[in-house]
């Protein structure tokens, strides 16, 4: 039987390289392995983003064009939103009996993003999002989900309480493992953290060429140590090959960052170029885009009633069949 992966991203603004080089260019080779599943997650969006749900909905479609500019196939690939499948949060409640406020508390995932979030207090939604993600692999037994390192703790979670549930009621559901994304993390034009559009440092996936050069003529570099300099980190990301000829040239001080700059520059416009006329094409085209979602909205919620039905079985909640 063909494993089946499950991925995606909560849908709070339009996606860029970061996200291309950590998940993206990963799930369009994955596409053609595995039986894929991407979820928008528009109710996980609501865990920062509760009071602002018009931005969902449109940053929901904005996120789906990226995903199809990348080169996701819908033909291979179930794209699904969330919210959309019921089963999803009938089952976050369910795992919701029998997982611990401490364990939840003690995530160290939910410990840093609540600091990098800034809230003032911890909403129930928000520290119950290991719990809501189980679901999100649970509905539709994914056996493979690919995450960094910082998601670990996550998966690792949601690893316990599906043993639990399996230990608790009646083995039916699968507990996923972790497909570890050993790319690092693409540091932003500022050099300052992670590539991050709240951060103002990212380059978006659907950047025109003067986007593209205007971001990176700002970026900022590091004259002669290249370990510390974003531009070098997308020489290796994107300029794998050309990276070491970089790196002496910036070592010896035969290459200025102008020159180094406009190469990458270049790189990035050849990458992006195709991804840009994608979305073109299927954002003159709504209707499409809005077909592929509820197709694959519809596929997921056919897997889900199926896996809900086992799960009351299991629970013996099935009290009329």
């Amino acid at each position: 039987m063909t494993e089946r992966v499950l991925t995606g991203d909560r849908v709070t603004g339009k996606l860029h390289l970061g996200h291309y080089v950590g998940s993206l260019k990963n799930r369009v080779a994955l596409q053609q392995q595995y039986e894929t599943y991407i979820l928008l997650a528009d109710v996980q969006a609501l865990t920062t983003h509760f009071d602002k749900p018009d931005l969902i909905r449109s940053h929901l479609r904005e996120v789906a064009l990226d995903y199809l500019a990348v080169g996701i196939d819908p033909d291979r690939a179930t794209i699904f939103v969330q919210s959309m499948i019921p089963e999803i949060a009938e089952l976050t409640v369910l795992f919701s009996m029998f997982v611990t406020v401490n364990a939840l508390r003690h995530n160290p995932t939910i410990k840093s993003e609540s600091k990098n979030s800034g809230l003032d207090d911890m909403y129930y939604g928000f520290l119950g999002y290991p719990v809501s993600q189980t679901a999100d692999i649970a509905f539709c037994k994914a056996t493979i989900v690919p995450v960094g390192d910082d998601q670990l703790p996550h998966l690792e979670q949601s690893r316990k309480i599906v043993r639990r549930f399996n230990e608790l009621y009646k083995p039916v559901l699968v507990e996923p493992r972790a497909l570890i994304s050993e790319t690092p993390r693409l540091v932003g034009t500022d050099g300052k953290g992670k590539m991050s559009k709240s951060l103002g440092n990212a380059v978006a996936l659907d950047s025109s060429t003067e986007e593209i050069a205007f971001k990176i003529q700002r970026a900022t570099t590091d004259p002669g140590h290249p370990e510390v300099c974003p531009i070098y980190a997308y020489h290796q990301a994107f300029r794998l090959d050309e990276a070491p000829e970089i790196r002496e040239g910036c070592e010896k001080g035969t290459m200025g960052c102008s020159a180094c700059k406009g190469q990458i520059a270049l790189a990035l416009e050849q990458l992006i170029e195709p991804m840009r006329e994608r979305r073109s094409y299927y954002a003159a085209r709504p209707d499409t885009v809005d077909d592929i979602l509820i197709s694959g909205t519809r596929r997921a919620r056919s897997i889900a009633r199926d896996t809900m039905g086992e799960v009351r079985e299991a629970m013996s909640l099935n009290y009329f069949d």
